[in-house]
């Protein structure tokens, strides 16, 4: 039996790197995408460039040669906390965000064990994020005209 080209799995490669060590291509595809979801697609008049990028890890789930999603990670005293989280629209419908959030969960299990994670979600996806473990840490409020929560992920016990 053969598979058809269209229902092959598609190669996915999940690529880690702190702001600096991505070409100026990288860098234009990861903004590019993340503007165009939540400054044009969301309709949100905001900074997306807010100049935490160069202290942050960048996860790109990559399908081929196409940036399929991305997200970053910044460490404080407190936590760790997960921010971005985008999927481009072409892939979107095909578990690909679970799949980037089960890989951000298990890097940062692996570099930040005693660290609890933190994220402020858009309300709608606290089922999302509850499925990975976390819970709601406050009472909804307006974010760029969305509503949004606060989670957050306990650190592992034997941490």
């Amino acid at each position: 039996m053969t598979l058809e080209a269209d229902s092959a799995p598609p190669d996915i490669v999940f690529r880690w790197s702190a702001f600096d060590e991505m070409s100026a291509q990288e860098v234009h595809d990861l903004l590019r995408l993340r503007c165009l979801v939540f400054v044009v697609e969301q309709a949100c008049a905001f900074v997306e460039i807010d100049g935490l990028d160069p202290e942050a890890i960048h996860l790109r789930l990559m399908i081929g040669d196409d940036l399929a999603g991305c997200l970053r990670v910044l460490a404080d005293d407190d936590a760790v906390r997960i921010g971005r989280i985008v999927t481009a629209a072409a892939h979107r419908g095909r578990g690909f965000g679970g799949e980037m959030m089960a890989e951000a969960l298990l890097y940062l299990s692996e570099r930040f064990p005693d660290r609890d994670i933190a994220l402020s979600a858009q309300a709608h996806l606290e089922a999302f994020y509850a499925d990975h473990g976390f819970r709601v840490v406050s009472k909804p409020y307006d974010e760029d005209g969305i509503p949004h929560i606060d989670m957050r992920r306990a650190a592992a016990p034997d941490a």
